[in-house]
């Protein structure tokens, strides 16, 4: 036979909640229940000062950001050409060394000249910077052209008849057009 707690019966474990639960509704003030001003003073202050200290916050972060990127774009421009200039310090190393050659043999420096070239025009590449030299007898394009001089010519109106200088590219930017003289019209 099991023994019941007088106090566990059915009707008493019902009863007990209930009065837990109207004593609690007693304790805890009414949502409808008025604040007084100063209390309602109290919180809003609070919130603009928290909302003040938000914005400051905001204002000092977008401060950084944009100095940031002011030094970050400074950095850019002033290195922009470190990686180019890496390629023509072997160019300048010899020239000075043709320069300090004794000039012997006209052949051999020009030899030395074409090889030194040759490493200009190879670190041109590595620059993305390419040469406009356009061939006698090219349609003339004022994009990648300067006419210097129209000259009577066998040659069709409006094409190359001589390149006086070369001209340069970079990216497909144009960094100095071909100095050209162009065929005249008959």
């Amino acid at each position: 036979m099991t023994q019941e707690n007088p106090n566990s019966s059915s009707g008493q474990e019902n009863i007990a909640p209930d009065t837990q639960a109207e004593g609690s509704a007693e304790t805890m003030p009414d949502a409808t229940e008025a604040k007084t001003p100063e209390q309602e003073i109290a919180e809003l202050n609070q919130k603009l000062t928290e909302m003040q200290d938000n914005f400051l916050r905001a204002k000092a972060e977008g401060e950084n950001i944009r100095r940031r990127a002011v030094e970050d774009i400074s950095k850019a421009h002033k290195f922009a050409i470190e990686s180019f200039a890496e390629h023509l310090v072997p160019v300048t190393d010899s020239l000075y060394a043709a320069l300090n050659a004794e000039a012997v043999d006209a052949k051999a420096f020009k030899e030395g000249l074409e090889i030194t070239l040759k490493q200009l025009l190879s670190a041109f590449e590595k620059g993305r910077l390419t040469e406009i030299n356009p061939a006698v007898g090219d349609k003339f394009d004022p994009h990648h052209h300067q006419a210097i001089a129209s000259v009577p010519s066998d040659q069709e109106a409006n094409t190359v008849v001589s390149v006086l200088q070369r001209g340069y590219s970079i990216a497909d930017r144009i960094l100095r057009p071909a100095l050209v003289t162009v065929s005249a019209p008959k």
